[in-house]
């Protein structure tokens, strides 16, 4: 038995699909390239203001819904908001959210 799909389209409609396939994919590893690269340029600026002794009130950090949130004592929905927005992992979003959180207390 011939599987429908297989008999109705042509070569070319499977070259054409191949084609967008790999568009979209080229696509995808160009944006997660930059993102990873962004995290990385990231890390290192956090690095030399360390060493130089500088640091960033936690209100620089978090954006207004961040705050919001953690003023309203949402802190999961805060410490989820903020990971979304920064892609920071779990440990480094809620040293953000915990450190702002003391600091209106």
């Amino acid at each position: 038995m011939t599987p429908i799909l297989a008999t109705s389209l042509g070569f070319g409609d499977f070259a054409i699909i191949a084609w967008i396939v790999l568009v979209f994919a080229g696509a995808g590893a160009a944006y997660t390239s930059r993102q990873s690269g962004l995290r990385r340029i990231e890390r290192k600026l956090d690095a030399l203001l360390k060493h130089q002794g500088v640091s960033l009130p936690p209100q620089a950090k978090l954006s207004d819904e961040v705050q919001q949130l953690a003023r309203d004592h949402h802190k999961i929905e805060a410490l989820a908001l903020h990971r979304e927005q920064t892609g920071l992992g779990l440990a480094e979003a809620k040293s953000d959210v915990e450190d702002f959180i003391k600091t209106i207390q």
